[in-house]
């Protein structure tokens, strides 16, 4: 790919699917949106939108997997985008880039304030006297990110260690809720419970509301390009990246299709539960009281600490990546890698800084952190749209050794309609009567980025950056090699 190597390859191929599992991390994603869903849509969205999105999401994945095979690099997205255009290599992968820095972030920030927001739940529950505020959060949070950024200091070895734990917990820790919300409960819903449909969105047109409900299982698959942004530190990357990425959708899938029935059938108080502050934790202490919810509540924290920790790995190889072809303010700061543990340790406390950035508004406006939360998905899934949509337009793609043969342009097409589609959605109302509190500010937020960005291209960074950087030919990078 015309790099030295400086990172370490000790991702195995199931490290490598780890991380993009934990990412994705149902437990997290059903969790921290399942509210949002009983509100819009209801049982029949929470149910069959799932199969529908995490179908469309698999075709997303597959021609992802696909440019990852061909362009193994730290680099992944904004890589990919520069190699893959015709023309303007250089604005194809500056704005793929910072689309994909800015998910990243997001993510890494969203994360890690759903826990702390589970955190003082599970406080709360424990002790009725702690009154749960938005600063206690904040603070929390910029705690969890502190231990993660630490975490990721260390060598690439120890994050592989606690990825493939994160996975163990994953799957234990889904079992043990599913079983007990199928087990302990006295009685559950019917089974033609999941045709039951509602909207409380306060929009009359019930497609609408529905639309909106598909949300919740595009929340939960973000970050799956991680497997992609770790491919220098995977061993055989070109087969194992691709593998990692598809491995992760699929059983991420069929796994949130199994936790997301258990806790339909769960329900006994569906408007109670859909009014309360934590609709998930209520559905747990009406079905198996407040013990065992507290129990759960716990596996479900572990999860998202776990998701976070993943987050954050996969946002700091993205930094390094930008930041070695010059795309970044001080790049040469954030490209450099620690000689004891051959880690961007430095790229890693950029990261938590500036996810702790995006949670510092949420001290006194909860609203400016859901444009946060939305920036994420949104910037995520359109850094993955770029890449695919210059391959689908490009007549000699030279494919990797995991390729989609002659369906790659078809797979590669349907992904990027999906994309465009859960994009807008993403930007429309979800809520009326549309107020201060329950506007979507996440256009607002995304034309910030992307006024920034071109103001920034057209000022200086076109002249400077021309896209993804080549070291050399391969005998020339291979003597630069761990140097």
């Amino acid at each position: 790919m015309g790099y030295p190597r400086k990172l370490t390859r000790r991702f195995r191929a199931f490290d490598n699917f780890a991380i993009s599992f934990t990412i994705i991390n149902i437990l997290s994603g059903i969790f921290s949106s399942f509210g949002f869903g009983m509100n819009a849509g209801g049982p029949v969205i929470l149910v069959f939108g799932w199969i529908a999105v995490a179908a469309m999401v698999l075709f997303v994945g597959a021609s992802m997997a696909e440019i990852a095979s061909a362009y193994p690099t730290s680099g992944a997205l904004y890589f990919s985008a520069g190699k893959l255009a015709k023309r303007h290599r250089g604005a194809w992968s500056w704005y793929t880039g910072w689309l994909n820095f800015v998910g990243q972030v997001g993510g890494t920030a969203a994360t890690g304030y759903a826990a702390a927001t589970f955190i003082q739940a599970f406080i709360a529950m424990q002790w009725p006297s702690y009154e749960a505020t938005p600063q206690r959060a904040v603070l929390i949070t910029a705690a969890i990110l502190f231990v993660q950024a630490l975490a990721n200091t260390f060598t690439v070895q120890l994050v592989a260690v606690l990825n493939r734990i994160s996975v163990w917990w994953l799957l234990i820790g889904l079992v043990v809720i599913v079983t007990a919300l199928i087990v302990l409960p006295s009685h559950h819903q019917s089974p033609s419970f999941v045709t039951h449909f509602v909207n409380n969105t306060g929009f009359t047109n019930g497609l609408y509301g529905a639309m909106l409900g598909l949300l919740v299982t595009s929340w939960t698959f973000t970050g799956f390009d991680g497997s992609f942004h770790m491919s220098e530190e995977t061993v055989r990357a070109t087969v194992n990246a691709p593998k990692g990425i598809m491995r992760a959708i699929g059983y991420s899938a069929v796994a949130g299709l199994v936790l997301m029935l258990a806790l339909v059938f769960a329900i006994r108080d569906y408007a109670g539960a859909a009014s309360a502050e934590a609709p998930p934790v209520q559905i747990l202490i009406d079905a198996l009281g407040t013990g065992t919810a507290k129990f759960l509540l716990l596996i479900v924290i572990g999860a998202m600490l776990f998701c976070g920790l993943a987050n954050m790995t996969s946002n700091t190889r993205q930094i390094f990546a930008f930041s070695r072809d010059g795309a970044m303010p001080g790049s040469r700061w954030w490209h450099s890698v620690s000689a004891r543990t051959r880690t961007p340790v430095k790229a890693v406390w950029l990261a938590a800084a500036c996810s702790l950035v995006l949670v510092i508004p949420g001290w006194w406006s909860h609203t400016a952190f859901t444009a946060v939360v939305s920036i994420n998905v949104v910037g995520l899934f359109l850094a993955y749209a770029v890449p695919i949509f210059l391959r689908l337009r490009l007549d000699t793609f030279q494919p990797g050794p995991w390729n989609l043969g002659r369906y790659g342009k078809l797979v590669a097409a349907v992904a990027v309609t999906w994309i465009v589609i859960s994009s807008v959605l993403f930007m429309l109302p979800q809520a009326s009567p549309i107020t201060a509190e329950s506007f979507n500010y996440a256009p607002i937020a995304l034309g910030v980025v992307l006024v920034i960005a071109t103001v920034w291209w057209f000022a200086t960074a076109r002249r400077r950056f021309q896209g993804p950087v080549s070291y050399g030919r391969p005998d020339e990078v291979a003597a630069m090699d761990l140097i």
